[in-house]
C-alpha cells in the first residue's frame, strides 16, 4: 500500500505544494474532538452536526413510527384472523365477497399517510438540494484512489491520501482511525455555508460525510454540488461511497471544522489569495483591523 500511495502521489502532480500542506497538517495536532466517526457495533446514525442531518434523522424517526404502527396493526389483524377465524373457532365461514367501507378506508388512509410524510420530506429535500449563498466554496475531485481539493476563491489546492496504520500517531490520530484518517484535512469554518463542487477525474466516486447528512456522486465530466453548515468544531470522517475500483475502501475523507478566526489563520498559512472573497464576520473584522 505504501508503494501504491507513493505512485499515486507522484501522478497527482501537486508536488511541493501538497507536501507543505501535509507538513502543516502534522503541525496541527488533533486538539479538536473526534465527533463524526463510526463506532464498533453501532446501530444508529452518527450524532448530527448540521441542520440537514438533524432534519434527516427526525424524518427517519417519524417514518419509523408510522412503519411501526402499520406493522403492529397488520400483526394484530393477522392474530385476530388466526385466533377467531380458524376452522375450529369458525367452522362455517362467511360468504361475503367484499366490504366497501373497509376498502375505501384502506385506500384513503394511505393517501393521508403519504401526504403527511411528503409534507416533511419534500421541503427537506429542497432545503438540501437548493444551494445557499456560499461563504466557502471548495471543489473536490475524486481520483483512483484519493481526493483532490481546491479552495476556488483562494487558489489553495492539495490532495488527500489515506494514512497507513504506522502513520496515525504521527498525524495525531488513534489506532481506531485506521482506514478513516488522511494526511491532509478539509478545513472549514463553523456556522458558515460551505458549498462543495463535486466531480470525478476517472470513474464515478461519491463524497460522503455521514454526520453532515450529505452524499454526492462525483461523475467525470459533470460538476455537482452539495452544501452544509457545521454546528460544532470538531473532526468528522467520511469515505468514498461509490464502488470505484480495487482501492475503493482506501478513500477516506476528513473534515476539520474550526472557528472562523482559526479558518482565516489556516488560509493565511496556506498562502491563500483573495482573502477579501471570504465573507465571514471574522474576515470582515480582520480587514477592518488592517
Amino acid at each position: 500500500m505504501h508503494l501504491f500511495k507513493d505512485h499515486t502521489r507522484f501522478a497527482a502532480g501537486f508536488g511541493g505544494a501538497m507536501l507543505s500542506i501535509v507538513a502543516a497538517g502534522q503541525a496541527l495536532a488533533q486538539d479538536l474532538p473526534f465527533l463524526g466517526e463510526p463506532h464498533n457495533g453501532g446501530l444508529n446514525f452518527q450524532t448530527p452536526a448540521t441542520s440537514i442531518m438533524a432534519e434527516t434523522q427526525w424524518i427517519d424517526n417519524f417514518v419509523l413510527y408510522i412503519i411501526g404502527a402499520i406493522t403492529l396493526l397488520v400483526c394484530v389483524l393477522l392474530a385476530w384472523v388466526i385466533i377467531f377465524h380458524n376452522r375450529r373457532a369458525n367452522p362455517v365461514p362467511a360468504r361475503f365477497s367484499h366490504n366497501a367501507p373497509i376498502e375505501i378506508a384502506w385506500t384513503i388512509l394511505p393517501i393521508f399517510i403519504l401526504i403527511a410524510i411528503g409534507s416533511f420530506t419534500v421541503p427537506a429535500l429542497f432545503r438540501s438540494q437548493v444551494m445557499p449563498e456560499a461563504d466557502v466554496t471548495i471543489k473536490v475531485t475524486g481520483y483512483q484512489w484519493y481526493w483532490g481539493y481546491e479552495y476556488v476563491d483562494h487558489n489553495v489546492e492539495f490532495a488527500s491520501y489515506m494514512l497507513e496504520r504506522d502513520e496515525l500517531a504521527e498525524f495525531g490520530y488513534e489506532d481506531r482511525h485506521y482506514l478513516l484518517a488522511t494526511d491532509s484535512q478539509v478545513v472549514v469554518p463553523v456556522g458558515q455555508n460551505v458549498v462543495m463542487q463535486v466531480t470525478g477525474a476517472d470513474v464515478i466516486h461519491s463524497w460522503t460525510i455521514p454526520a453532515f447528512g450529505v452524499k454526492q456522486d462525483a461523475v467525470p465530466g459533470r460538476l455537482a454540488q452539495l452544501w452544509f453548515n457545521v454546528d460544532e468544531p470538531g473532526i468528522y470522517f467520511g469515505q468514498c461511497s461509490e464502488l470505484c475500483g480495487q482501492a475503493h475502501s482506501f478513500m477516506p475523507i476528513v473534515v476539520r471544522a474550526v472557528p472562523q478566526e482559526d479558518y482565516i489563520a489556516w488560509l493565511e498559512e496556506q498562502g491563500a489569495e483573495n482573502m477579501a472573497a471570504y465573507t465571514g464576520e471574522a474576515a470582515i473584522e480582520l480587514a477592518a483591523n488592517d
